[in-house]
């Protein structure tokens, strides 16, 4: 202040007196401008750099310039410039003082080292570095060629203007050579941020592929300090990244997994290799499986700097192989349970399972037949064709389970062989096809199949003898052709209720009749033997079909729970005149030697057993037909003509075209007729084996009179007439 108003304010020798003569100073004790200057300039950096709210800034560059100031009383005294050293008269800066404030400087600039100008002086990387060069060479080069320079001229080397001249040479090639060295500093730098920069990169793909990776992935060193973990790591642990980066296991997991999960790390280290095992967690989230996988990350050296760990939840996976290990289980011991021996093979036959049966059934144990043929289980000579059913079986398109026991036996140890029924089935398991065996020694039910057969034989004879008893044989009239088949249903023991007859009446006339008691079995063919008997006895009267009709329907409603239909007629042989009555059967087809065959037509009563026993009911209704000579009648039960899901009509159609065909164009006699029969037969019965209804079948021809025939006093001019019977005896 004193330097700005011109004034003395007594304060320059306010501490001590100034005994220096006044050499040089105009004022003694007062200290010179730049130096005040400098630490004014000091004291406020030295305030701004002590505060902490004020940019760095405000106080390294006034430290600079307090620098500056020191800086060019020294270049004075190198370069012998007293102008440099005060400024005018004024007091001038002292060399120690100078040196002084260039350390004040520098202290002030690096107070606060890592901010502002100071900071990009003071960083470690190639820009601080190259900085520190400059900022060096900018103080010190200038000065050693300025005094190069000045020392060349007091030498009278050269003078000022070539002084002036290298100078300016000097400090161009100082400056050309720092220009290069920044280039190269810069071109490092540039490399350097690239380098940088793709590392980044890396590092961002590297956590972009972890973050997108479904396992658990985490990165630690070899303290155990987490480096990288993905975001699986932390939707699985609860955990964000920023608590676990850069802390220990121990910092941030519980003890317990945090324990097992340093010592697999230290074990995978001290191993060398990647390690992988399964491990089970209890997280947030519930307890899981994941499958472990840890590996080192080394350096070029091969030494481990890092230890990578990834983890697959295998929980689903894990639970599905424990469902399918108690399926296994639960399989092996149904297979184990079950009551036979049950074999398991490939598509080949091979052999790849088998249950403790089949050491009771085969004599050998489980392991030993794992591994063979199925076919050593089969006697010799049948092993072709045991090996031809399997093979023919799996050749199927779509093989169904089957059951097989005819022709099949098994082999024991012992040589013993044994019939045996197979069940067989197929089950594919991706490309392979597996075949179960279930073997069963079936020797008792054999023996018991035989038993029963020889038991139903006789049966069948002692019920064929019956029926033919009751049935009786018909007599061979020779004036009246015949032929007929009984062919008894396979469900019962060979008797049903169907019967005809053949009652000679006179002379002229001849009875026919057919029926057929609804039912099966013995109790059929009882009730058919009493009424075979009735009508043989109603018929051997005399009296006209639809009475004898009656007399029969009131022998069956006197039985209980019984339903006949039932067919009577009367040929006469002199008049050529049919007449029959009809209680429900079927229509009587007729055959004339020059045409086709055609149905009787005749009123088709009730069936016997209908009406009530006491009289009251339909009466029965007969008709009189006069066929040409040599006609054949065709009289048949429903058996013949009756089939599951057909017209009855249409078979009787059928039969009706049979006839015509068998009997065309043919002298007509017996033989005849029984080759028509089996003819009949074998057209409308295919496989007699499998029928289940019993059927009769009767042929009869009309014979040839001797004389003109005689017209019967019944006789309608139409060829036919009808005559009414009354329902009761």
């Amino acid at each position: 202040m004193e330097y700005v108003t011109g004034t003395g304010l007594g304060i320059d020798e306010f501490l001590f007196k100034d005994d220096t003569a006044r050499v040089v100073t105009g004022m003694p004790g007062r200290m010179a401008p730049d130096t005040a200057v400098a630490l004014v300039l000091g004291g406020v950096a030295s305030l701004c750099a002590s505060t902490s709210r004020v940019p760095a800034w405000t106080s390294q560059i006034p430290g600079l310039a307090v620098l500056s100031l020191g800086m060019l009383r020294l270049y004075g005294f190198a370069f012998a410039v007293p102008e440099l050293e005060r400024f005018g008269n004024h007091t001038g800066m002292a060399l120690h003082t100078a040196l002084a404030m260039v350390l004040l400087g520098i202290a002030v600039f690096l107070a606060r080292p890592d901010e502002g100008p100071a900071g990009l002086l003071t960083n470690a990387g190639t820009t601080g570095a190259l900085g520190r060069r400059l900022f060096v060479t900018t103080l010190v080069v200038p000065l050693l060629l300025g005094w190069v320079v000045l020392a060349g001229e007091d030498a009278g080397l050269y003078g000022a203007r070539l002084g002036t001249a290298l100078l300016v040479c000097g400090v161009a090639t100082v400056f050309t050579a720092v220009f290069f060295v920044a280039l190269v500093v810069g071109r490092r730098i540039e490399m350097a941020h690239a380098r940088a920069e793709w590392q980044v990169r890396q590092k961002e793909l590297l956590q972009a592929f972890m973050d997108h990776t479904p396992a658990v992935v985490f990165i630690k060193d070899l303290d155990g300090r987490c480096l990288a973990v993905n975001t699986t790591f932390e939707e699985t642990t609860g955990l964000s990244r920023e608590r676990v980066l850069g802390h220990r296991d121990r910092d941030v997991l519980p003890p317990d997994i945090a324990h097992r999960a340093r010592a697999a790390d230290l074990g995978m280290l001290a191993q060398g290799t990647p390690v992988q095992r399964q491990e089970s967690f209890d997280l947030p989230g519930g307890p899981r499986d994941f499958l472990a996988t840890l590996f080192p990350l080394n350096d070029p050296c091969g030494s481990p700097y890092a230890v990578a760990g990834v983890l697959a939840d295998i929980t689903e996976r894990v639970a599905a192989q424990r469902e399918v290990q108690r399926a296994n289980r639960r399989f092996l011991a149904l297979l184990e349970s079950a009551p036979d021996a049950t074999l398991i093979t490939d598509g080949d036959g091979v052999i790849v399972m088998a249950n403790a049966q089949v050491e009771f059934l085969f004599g050998r144990a489980p392991a030993d037949i794992v591994g063979a043929k199925v076919e050593d289980l089969v006697p010799g000579p049948r092993r072709p064709l045991h090996s031809a059913l399997l093979h023919r079986y799996l050749r199927l398109a779509d093989p169904k389970p089957a059951v097989l026991d005819r022709g099949l036996y098994g082999l024991h140890s012992d040589g013993g062989v044994f019939p045996a029924e197979v069940s067989v089935s197929t089950f594919h398991a991706e490309q392979d096809t597996l075949v179960f065996l279930t073997v069963r020694d079936i020797t008792e039910r054999r023996h018991a199949e035989a038993e029963r057969a020889k038991r139903y034989e006789q049966q069948r004879r002692i019920a064929y003898t019956l029926q033919h008893s009751l049935m009786g044989e018909p007599p061979r009239l020779p004036h009246l052709p015949s032929a007929h088949r009984y062919l008894a249903s396979v469900q019962d023991p060979g008797v049903g209720g169907d019967w005809f007859d053949i009652i000679p009446l006179d002379q002229s006339r001849t009875g026919i009749v057919i029926g057929d008691v609804m039912g099966r079995g013995l109790d059929a063919a009882a009730v058919m033997g009493q009424l075979r008997a009735a009508a043989h006895a109603l018929a051997r009267t005399g009296i006209p079909p639809c009475q004898v009709m009656t007399g029969l329907d009131a022998f069956v409603s006197d039985l209980a729970d019984q339903l006949v239909t039932c067919c009577y007629l009367v040929i006469d042989h002199d008049a050529r005149e049919v007449t029959l009555c009809s209680a429900g059967h079927l229509p009587v087809l007729a055959v004339p030697p020059r045409g086709s065959a055609h149905r009787l037509r005749a009123p088709v009563s009730v069936p016997l057993g209908v009406n009530d026993s006491c009289g009251v009911g339909l009466s029965f209704q007969e008709t009189t037909h006069r066929l040409p000579p040599a006609s054949t009648l065709a009289l048949f039960t429903d058996g013949l003509v009756e089939r599951p899901g057909s017209d009855i009509d249409s078979q009787i159609n059928v039969l009706a075209r049979t006839l015509d065909i068998s009997l065309k164009d043919a002298p007509v006699g017996p033989e005849i007729l029984d080759e028509a029969t089996a003819h009949l037969i074998g057209t409308l019965i295919p496989d007699p084996a499998a029928h289940d209804d019993d059927v009769t079948l009767l042929l009869i021809t009309m014979p040839e009179p001797d004389g003109p025939p005689r017209r019967h006093p019944r006789v309608q001019p139409h060829g036919s007439h009808v005559t009414e019977g009354t329902a009761g005896p």
